[in-house]
């Protein structure tokens, strides 16, 4: 959307918490660090009154194709999504469905997801976790290409990287309306490379890259007020095309200055695939 468009939508303002860039790389754990380490590195810039616009007035013009992201009306036969069964069963096939429906794409192929539950985090319930209120993008252009050859056989995947895919998260709440943590989504479009910092994401068995972000005042944030359960929101974190205008979609969780008091704490999932287009 041009920006003259976009600057007449309604907005709220938030602190958004960016990275510092210094010139070290900075890690992050998934688990208790080593004695003596800490669980991340890296300074924190929370930047103050960033503007933040509602984009349901628009939300039929934005696309993952140019802004990075996009909202889908997705209903679901999944009666609970805390049941691993029911997300393999279920959800996974809806979701690929979804994406192939979005993009017309000739291959998805889902390899993780995340569920994020305030109070089931806070209550220590294994695989929980709490929404992330940093400025991030979940691949890098390194760790975006070796998801392909992650999660297919090797023939096949290093055809696959001749041709143009995607990484694509499905993002959803599991219960509406969402006002705890909403997430926000930037225009990939007004992301420089240099805004992107490549950081380690370090597993047990492994170390992962992905993007943390520096300030810059030329972002376009936007995010969709009070989500529904049967809504699901796409963002484009990897585009293999490098002459994309936009290739990272990055997000972040906020506190939503205008959300009631006793709003009830959010409960969301996510789902992460390669979607493949035809050569």
């Amino acid at each position: 959307m041009e920006a003259r468009v976009t600057d007449t939508l309604p907005l709220v303002r938030a602190t958004l918490n960016y990275l510092v860039n210094d010139g070290e790389r900075p890690f992050a754990y998934t688990f208790a660090p080593p004695e003596g380490r800490p669980s991340r590195s890296g300074k924190v810039d929370a930047v103050p009154g960033v503007a933040l616009r509602d984009a349901r007035p628009i939300a039929g013009e934005v696309s993952l194709a140019e802004e990075g992201f996009e909202l889908r009306h997705h209903t679901t036969k999944v009666t609970d999504f805390y049941d691993e069964a029911q997300i393999r069963d279920i959800y996974e096939p809806e979701v690929d469905q979804l994406l192939k429906e979005a993009t017309g794409a000739e291959k998805v192929v889902i390899f993780d997801h995340t569920i994020r539950s305030v109070p089931r985090a806070q209550a220590g319930v294994k695989g929980m976790r709490e929404p992330v209120r940093r400025v991030h993008n979940d691949y890098t252009a390194k760790s975006g290409l070796r998801r392909v050859r992650d999660h297919l056989p090797p023939e096949e995947a290093e055809t696959r990287l001749k041709g143009r895919f995607y990484e694509v998260n499905v993002w959803r709440p599991i219960a509406g309306p969402l006002e705890d943590a909403p997430l926000a989504v930037c225009d990939a479009r007004s992301i420089a490379p240099e805004d992107l910092i490549a950081s380690d994401l370090i597993y047990p068995d492994r170390i992962g890259e992905t993007y943390s972000v520096a300030y810059n005042p030329a972002h376009r944030w936007f995010y969709f007020p009070r989500m529904q359960a049967d809504e699901a929101l796409l963002i484009k974190c990897f585009d293999s095309d490098e002459a994309a205008l936009g290739r990272f979609t990055a997000h972040t969780a906020f506190d939503d200055p205008t959300a009631p008091e006793t709003r009830r704490p959010r409960e969301s999932i996510e789902t992460r695939a390669l979607v493949f287009f035809p050569s």
